[in-house]
């Protein structure tokens, strides 16, 4: 053999035996099936998904013509009525009372309606009295002479004008007459329960059917403010309750500063009617210039 033959044989392919064939084909199969697999990482791509879906949300909000957000309102705290106690309402009505107009008249009418029956006075200012009731027909006649009444108290139209205007120096006026007017109860001298009816009385008379001034009767209202044992009933057809020491009862109405209903009143000759209804009986009082034909 030849150098060219020589080197011909060395470069050939020889024959590969089948085992080894078969050997290398499983390797090459396992190592692609087992072998490390080349990992991918999205963070690129999902950065560059969140920038782009910013931008897009920037670009909704701000597009012209969208519609902007509802506000949702903040809850706001619930009302709460006031609680209106029965002093606040007397001292209401003798606000009202003392910068009510000052009337004048030739007569000073008073009027009781009851729930059977009404009863009406005009005095006139030198003590000429003229009523209509039941017992007169529903004509109006003539009485006579008499006098205004605190109570037990007689009291001219003068004095009546003249009254002090403090509620304090009111009830010291109102005290004194009492213990110096002589009245007396059917079991003798009055005692000083009766003085101290009296007292109250003089005081709601003074608010619901004699021709004070206004400021007087804003310092009677103020005074049965502070009287003890004025007991408060609370809202009532009319304005508003109370009870009074001895059971008497009446209806204030603190826009007007009068009384609408009261279950007691002085008559002419100074006794106190009572009645039986628990909502007593309307009370009215004006000046008036005429009597009624």
């Amino acid at each position: 053999m030849n150098d060219l033959q020589t080197l011909r044989a060395a470069l050939a392919p020889r024959e590969v035996p089948q085992d080894v064939v078969d050997r290398s084909r499983h390797r090459l199969q396992n190592r692609m099936l087992t072998g490390p697999r080349r990992r991918v990482r999205p963070l690129a791509l999902g950065a560059g998904f969140v920038a782009t879906a910013a931008a897009a949300a920037v670009v909704v909000v701000t597009l012209p013509g969208a519609p902007a957000p509802t506000p949702v309102p903040a809850p706001q705290p619930q009302a709460v009525a006031p609680v209106v106690t029965g002093t606040q309402v007397l001292l209401a009505a003798a606000t009202v009372a003392e910068h009510s107009p000052d009337g004048t008249g030739k007569y000073w009418h008073i009027k009781t309606t009851s729930d059977k029956q009404t009863y009406e006075d005009w005095y006139t200012a030198d003590g000429h009295l003229f009523f209509r009731g039941a017992k007169s027909g529903g004509k109006v006649m003539a009485l006579g002479r008499y006098s205004l009444r605190l109570a037990a108290t007689e009291v001219t139209f003068e004095q009546l004008r003249t009254l002090p205007t403090d509620p304090a120096a009111l009830r010291d006026w109102l005290v004194n007459a009492i213990a110096h007017s002589g009245a007396r109860t059917s079991a003798g001298p009055f005692t000083a329960e009766d003085r101290e009816r009296e007292l109250l009385l003089s005081m709601v008379s003074l608010v619901s059917t004699l021709p004070a001034s206004p400021a007087v009767r804003a310092a009677a209202f103020r005074s049965i403010a502070a009287y003890p044992g004025v007991q408060d009933l609370g809202p009532v057809p009319g304005g508003h309750g109370f009870r009074l020491p001895g059971e008497y009862r009446l209806v204030v109405d603190p826009s007007t500063g009068r009384i609408n209903r009261t279950s007691m009143y002085v008559t002419a000759d100074g006794a106190i009617s009572q009645f039986a209804d628990p909502q007593g009986a309307e009370v009215s009082s004006e000046w008036t210039d005429s009597l009624p034909g």
